[in-house]
């Protein structure tokens, strides 16, 4: 771009003065991150050789990105910043603007300015999100197994973020729910299960663009044993092991047994002959 064509551009948005969000509509956007996102002005045509404008800042549109214009016929289209590097693609019909890979640190405010005989503006505040994690559940009993009419506490966790929600269904119903706090790096969220119960238990993480779902499965989680009180510990390999050593046993039983009888039979022999 020449110094006479900038400094045209540069007078253009001085005289039009920079972008100002006080008393205008914000259309509100939520968007995962990695996504290619286009915001959408809801126009259909627009006058070819208007003026279009972008502006962007994380909390005020203060800073122009895209500027295009018609300039000796030819239509021009710059590209001012290089935080959004080859990512941004305006388009000239409608206005509307194309983000390819955006970023959580993307989020902010979109302004359009569209300069015709007249100035014409529209606000957007675009919120982007990673993908929620999903949540991890672990027993807090103090004993590692549980019997009939005991009751299982669990903890359900996920990492914490932006508009994080953690929340219990039984069945399909929400029994319990917590919102994402700046001071945690975690989530959590406890429940109790009375034992047995027919009733199936999810753990849900969910921000405003994603949702993950972690189910309970009582038997593994809380190792339930009807046979033991709930003061002692279930251990399924104590079983084996005894019916092992009893074999054991017995085989070393009837080995002494035939052993002797055998010896036994030898010597009555040997008295015979005599």
């Amino acid at each position: 771009m020449d110094s006479r064509r900038r400094a045209f551009i540069q007078f253009v948005i001085f005289i039009t003065g920079l972008p100002s969000t006080a008393g205008e509509e914000v259309v509100k956007l939520q968007e995962l991150e990695g996504n290619t996102v286009i915001i959408h002005t809801g126009l259909t045509a627009i006058q070819s050789d208007a003026q279009i404008l972008w502006f962007y800042g994380p909390e005020k549109a203060d800073a122009n990105i895209v500027n295009s214009q018609v300039f000796r016929g030819e239509t021009v289209i710059d590209y001012y910043t290089e935080r959004f590097r080859d990512r941004l693609q305006l388009n000239r019909n409608s206005g509307s603007l194309t983000i390819r890979n955006i970023s959580r640190e993307d989020s902010g405010v979109y302004k359009l300015h569209i300069i015709t005989g007249r100035i014409s503006d529209c606000s957007f505040r675009v919120n982007v999100y990673a993908p929620v994690s999903k949540p991890v559940m672990r027993n807090l009993n103090k004993i590692q197994s549980v019997s009939q009419r005991d009751r299982c506490s669990v903890l359900c966790t996920v990492e914490n973020g932006k508009d994080v929600n953690l929340s219990w269904f039984e069945n399909k119903e929400r029994i319990s729910s917590i919102d994402s706090r700046d001071s945690s790096d975690h989530l959590s969220l406890s429940l109790n299960v009375t034992i047995p119960n027919d009733s199936t238990y999810t753990c849900v993480a969910a921000n405003p663009v994603s949702n993950r779902t972690t189910q309970l499965h009582i038997t593994q989680l809380c190792y339930i044993n009807t046979g033991l009180s709930s003061g002692q510990v279930y251990c399924p390999v104590e079983p084996v092991v005894r019916l092992v050593l009893s074999a054991v046993v017995a085989l070393a039983t009837v080995s002494i047994l035939i052993y002797h009888f055998s010896s036994k039979t030898e010597s009555d022999g040997d008295d015979s002959k005599l």
